[in-house]
């Protein structure tokens, strides 16, 4: 949530990270097609508490989710020298990052460890929310499950034509590597579908969805879906973005 303003140079971004060189960037590729391959043998449970959301896409037979298996993520030192990062600033290392997944499919990230740490806290509390993604006259429900350090986003509607084969659109991973020695996580956005989500897109999901589980008072939204959902209105989340009811 917390974002580091200042910017480097890419001649320094490359040399922090010097392993990511157009054969790393095509292994990143590969890794978001493994992680897809993964989510598609999965099996994925809708909790039952859940099935009166049959107007957003839900269907009695669907499921999505509860038998979450970790993802296959890339490891931090496939991406970046960490060594050579551990002498950088908070400051100028969440710069190099940001300027590393800018392009198609890749959303660079960071927040600090407290806020991470508050995250952990409540998403343990509550896997699941729904999110309203505009695009022109109307938007699409976006259905996110937080199991940290992941985040997943499908849409509710391709959920309910295609069930337990439906895949997330936009899966994100949180890197704590940094998080005692320089109060900083690193997060990392990957959108699987990019005919789904633009970048621009994915990276809103992102801070919409860690902006209701971070703020007071919109995860207070996220305790009533997760467990008072008969006493949940979506209208409240709409409102909550200055989104029109429709």
């Amino acid at each position: 949530m917390q974002r580091i303003s200042s910017r480097l140079s890419r001649t320094l971004s490359l040399s922090i990270l010097s392993s990511t060189s157009v054969q790393q960037r095509t292994l990143a590729t590969r890794s978001v097609s493994s992680t897809l391959q993964t989510l598609q043998q999965q099996e994925l449970t809708i909790p039952g508490r859940l099935l009166k959301w049959v107007s957003l896409g839900f269907v009695r037979t669907s499921s999505f989710a509860t038998g979450f298996t970790p993802l296959q993520r890339k490891p931090l030192d496939s991406i970046m020298d960490i060594e050579r990062a551990k002498d950088k600033s908070p400051e100028d290392l969440a710069s190099i990052w940001d300027d590393y997944h800018l392009g198609r499919g890749h959303i660079g990230a960071s927040m600090t460890a407290k806020l991470y740490h508050l995250l952990v806290q409540r998403a343990a509390d509550c896997l699941y929310f729904v999110i309203p993604l505009w695009r022109g006259s109307g938007y699409t429900t976006m259905f996110a499950q937080v199991q940290m350090p992941y985040m997943l986003f499908t849409g509710l509607e391709d959920y309910k034509e295609r069930g337990t084969q439906a895949a997330p659109y936009f899966t994100v991973s949180f890197y704590t590597e940094f998080a005692e020695t320089k109060d900083l996580v690193l997060i990392r956005g990957d959108v699987v579908f990019t005919s789904k989500l633009t970048d621009e897109e994915a990276k809103w999901l992102l801070e919409t969805a860690q902006s209701f589980y971070l703020n007071d008072g919109r995860y207070k939204l996220v305790e009533r879906f997760n467990k008072e959902t008969r006493d949940f209105e979506f209208k409240d989340v709409l409102r909550a973005l200055d989104m029109p009811i429709l």
